[in-house]
C-alpha cells in the first residue's frame, strides 16, 4: 500500500472493536502484516483474541480493565503507559495495518493526553492503515481523521435488561 489513512471508529453504539476485527481479518487476506493494541479491556473481553492471534495477528494488551476506586485508576495507568511503550515499539515496525482498540478512551479518560495521541497518529509510518476505537473520539482527532463511523444505537439489550453476551458482545 502506498498511503495509510486514519480510520476512527467511535460513538456509544455496539460494534467498534467487531468492525476492526472484519477490517483484520481482510487484510490478512490479502496478506497484510496486522498489528492489534487492546487498552482498557479485561481478558475476559477477548474472545476474538485467539483467533486473530492464530490467523497472524501480532496483539499487543493491557492486562487491566475497568476502574473501581483510586487504587485501581493508578494500577490501570501504569498498565496503560505500559501498553502504550509497547505500541510505540511495534509501531516503528512496518505494518500495513494497526488497530488502537479503545483508544478513544484513554485520551478521554485522561490516561493519554490529547498532545500524545496526535503526535502518535502524526508519527505514524505513511503506508500504514491506523485504526482507533472507542466512545468519546476527541474532535482534534476526528479531524485528522480520513474516514469517521460513528456507531449510534437505535435499539440494544441492554436497555432492555439483557446483559453482555459471551460470543456476542465479548
Amino acid at each position: 500500500m502506498t498511503q495509510g489513512l486514519v480510520q476512527i471508529y467511535t460513538g456509544n453504539g455496539k460494534g467498534k472493536t467487531t468492525a476492526a476485527s472484519g477490517l483484520m481479518l481482510r487484510a490478512l487476506g490479502h496478506g497484510w502484516k496486522v498489528l492489534l493494541v487492546r487498552f482498557l479491556k479485561t481478558p475476559e473481553s477477548a474472545g476474538e483474541v485467539p483467533l486473530l492471534k492464530k490467523l497472524g495477528v501480532e496483539v499487543v494488551e493491557s492486562t487491566r480493565g475497568g476502574i473501581v476506586d483510586a487504587a485501581d485508576r493508578l494500577a490501570l495507568q501504569a498498565d496503560v503507559q505500559k501498553t502504550l511503550a509497547q505500541a510505540r515499539l511495534a509501531l516503528s515496525d512496518a505494518y500495513d495495518l494497526v488497530v488502537l482498540d479503545e483508544f478513544n478512551g484513554l485520551v478521554h479518560s485522561g490516561f493519554i493526553s490529547l498532545d500524545h495521541a496526535l503526535t502518535l497518529v502524526a508519527q505514524r509510518p505513511p503506508t500504514t492503515e491506523l485504526v482507533l476505537t472507542g466512545r468519546h473520539a476527541p474532535d482534534e482527532l476526528i479531524a485528522l481523521a480520513d474516514l469517521v463511523t460513528r456507531m449510534e444505537p437505535v435499539a440494544h439489550p441492554y436497555t432492555r435488561g439483557i446483559c453482555a453476551r459471551k460470543g456476542i458482545e465479548y
